[in-house]
């Protein structure tokens, strides 16, 4: 009886041995997937974050047009026109996020303006149980808006002498803003009201 036992127990072992480095391949297998999840997140968050620092920086950029504009009469050519994102912004929040940006690119529209980027992590997956994961990193990219909230301004001739003195700016939210062009308030005062940024799906 004792003889069978061990018999039995030697056939066994080789399962055994088997079993567990089926579990141990299983186990760096969810380990990679994992790591390779993470690393597409921390990427996506890394492009979110260059995409508004761009448009953002956009937005801080349009002030001296949007003022020249105004007196002018070609606020909508300038809301109309070809603007080139900072994409400077977008390669320093890129690496601040252990990525680095590989494209940067606008997209203009009538009040509304898009900038897109696009970005590579710069840890790999390496894991022992994915060929090729040893150079594999994980990419990612994100769309930021810049949009104009705020409807064509009431133009208003407080001298009677054909000059258009005043700007009101009635916002979509209900926000009214009044812009003399002659001492107009600092930029980054008003420019929020004006402008929304924020991230948009791709």
């Amino acid at each position: 009886m004792s003889r069978r036992f061990r018999k039995d127990a030697g056939q066994a072992f080789p399962i055994y041995v088997v079993m567990v480095a089926g579990l141990l391949f299983l186990a760096f297998a969810f380990f990679a997937v994992g790591k390779a999840s993470a690393l597409r997140n921390g990427s996506q968050g890394a492009a979110d974050a260059a995409a508004l620092a761009a448009a953002q920086e956009a937005r801080d950029r349009f002030g001296t047009g949007f003022y020249t504009s105004l007196p002018t009469n070609t606020l909508d050519l300038f809301l109309d026109g070809l603007f080139v994102p900072p994409c400077y912004e977008a390669t320093r929040l890129a690496a601040a996020n252990d990525a680095r940006s590989t494209s940067c690119y606008p997209t203009p529209g009538y009040l509304r303006d898009r900038v897109t980027v696009e970005v590579e992590g710069l840890k790999p997956v390496n894991s022992p149980v994915l060929p090729g994961s040893e150079d594999r990193k994980a990419k990612a990219k994100a769309t930021a808006v810049i949009e104009f909230r705020c409807p064509r301004p009431k133009a208003v001739d407080l001298n009677s002498d054909g000059i258009q003195d005043l700007f009101i700016f009635t916002c979509l939210d209900g926000d009214v803003l009044e812009i003399t062009p002659s001492s107009p308030p600092p930029w980054e005062t008003v420019s929020r009201t004006l402008f929304d940024v924020r991230l948009v799906d791709q």
